[in-house]
């Protein structure tokens, strides 16, 4: 076992992470940019290291100001937490040329899976079902219009190296498909330094559900169950909850085993999710394959009473799982919500502020992972995440009412802070979500309804991606 870890993240991750390590009897070393100096895992750590200014580039991104902090330090081994560095497989390697271990899949399988369309081949040439479109990059607007009419409108453009909800545009017609290429290439090059585009046919009212997989180097591939985490807002999710609800046991079954023999055929090691658009007909189809931890990761825990964390950094210490698959049992339903510095009347723009109060919520089988305490300034720098808070209960509507009383006890206030913590009750509430009806397109039509229109009138759902 490594006896320190350094954790390349900050918020309520890197205390998640920094607590596992502690759990494993591990010193761990917070790195934190200047305005993060007084963060919860600053204090917490064992060990904090200064890496840079505010910019993620010149701190959280920064490479070799990490490996440096590594390096003085004598950790052993780097967590990334989510987001940042977490998919960069240049990172892995350059870990490896410094005796470092990575807490994640090996550089080569990240490379691969990180490219979305050669994760799409990879994964047909493994038998998972993907939607129909470009088997590699295209090469011209025109190619992507001469698709588009095999396929069938709607498609979705999307980048190649994109994710989280950035580089991808829904196409309902030929006559914009010139414009929109053309945007989401210059857009994709912007963000992610590579304007490849790849396109899909679009699923309208679809869910999202992602399966949990965990692999070591012993040739152990298992999976944890599947979440859904079809509530998302501007393309990033709101709500998740497992296991997803009214789906077939056959369904459920055979997308568990398409993600296991997924993440064999590419020899993944550690803690990955792979993302599944599911029709209304109950077919179901890849998206994608993230290669980290996932935010949502804690319903999964709280259904399995796996440490997904925990396993993520004994696998990677070469330790074998803890657990076999016949061992893995679904016990109640969890949800997640994730209360956000945003203001949903703004479109959830950021409402960063100092928090003058900061009172999380308690009671039974209430899970609340956050950084954030009074005094605390929430700034313009990096995302808007305050907390995710988290319950089980044995059934879904149990589950419901649980999050509702969490979400109103929820104590959260300063000057210009806005939180989503009333949209997030609302939804709770809707009768879409009450009786699992729900698809992406939920917070779209949840709009237009307070807007005086009718949920039905809506055009195209929201795509369903990452978050």
């Amino acid at each position: 076992m490594f006896s320190t870890v350094l954790i390349a993240n900050r918020g309520e991750i890197a205390l998640r992470v920094a607590r596992a390590c502690r759990e494993l009897g591990i010193r761990t070393v917070a790195v934190y940019s200047t305005v993060d100096r007084d963060s919860a895992v600053v204090r917490f750590a064992d060990q904090a290291v200064q890496i840079g200014p505010p910019p993620a580039k010149a701190s959280y991104l920064s490479i070799p100001a990490i490996i440096e902090a590594a390096l003085q330090t004598g950790a052993q081994a780097i967590h990334p937490g989510y987001g940042f560095l977490s998919e960069d497989p240049d990172f892995a390697e350059v870990c490896e040329a410094n005796d470092i271990v990575f807490i994640g899949p090996p550089a080569h399988v990240m490379q691969q899976l990180g490219d979305k369309a050669v994760a799409r081949a990879l994964m047909a040439k493994a038998g998972l079902p993907v939607l129909p479109g470009s088997t590699d990059a295209l090469t011209s607007a025109a190619e992507a219009k001469e698709l588009a009419q095999q396929v069938g409108y709607p498609v979705i453009l999307k980048a190649v190296a994109g994710g989280g909800g950035r580089g991808m545009a829904v196409v309902e017609d030929a006559d914009g498909l010139r414009h929109a290429y053309r945007e989401t290439q210059a857009h994709a090059r912007a963000v992610f330094g590579d304007d490849r585009l790849y396109l899909e046919r679009f699923v309208q009212d679809a869910r999202h559900v992602e399966v949990q997989v965990l692999c070591d180097r012993h040739g152990s591939v298992i999976h944890l169950g599947e979440r859904d985490c079809s509530v998302q807002r501007r393309h990033q999710k709101l709500i998740e909850e497992s296991p997803a609800p009214e789906m077939p046991t056959e369904l459920r079954e055979a997308m568990w085993a398409a993600a296991v023999r997924g993440a064999a055929a590419v020899g993944f090691v550690g803690a990955g999710t792979f993302e599944f658009v599911l029709t209304p007909d109950h077919e179901f189809y890849l998206m994608e394959i993230n290669c980290r931890l996932q935010v949502e990761h804690p319903v999964t825990e709280l259904v399995t009473g796996v440490d997904i964390v925990r396993e993520q950094i004994t696998v990677a210490a070469g330790l074998p799982l803890s657990v076999r698959q016949d061992e893995v049992r679904t016990n109640g339903v969890a949800l997640e919500c994730r209360v956000n510095a945003e203001d949903p009347a703004r479109d959830f723009a950021p409402a960063p502020g100092l928090l003058t109060e900061f009172v999380p919520p308690g009671g039974p089988f209430v899970r609340i992972d956050t950084h954030a305490y009074p005094g605390w300034r929430v700034g313009p720098d990096y995302d808007s995440l305050l907390a995710k808070a988290a319950v089980w209960a044995p059934d879904r509507a149990q589950a419901i009412a649980r999050m509702d009383r969490v979400l109103e006890e929820f104590r959260v206030s300063g000057p210009g802070v806005r939180t989503t913590i009333g949209f997030l009750r609302s939804t709770l509430a809707h009768p879409l979500f009450q009786t699992a009806q729900h698809t992406t397109g939920l917070v779209a039509s949840m709009s237009e309804e307070e807007n005086g229109h009718p949920a039905q009138a809506a055009a195209v759902p929201a795509p369903v991606v990452l978050g």
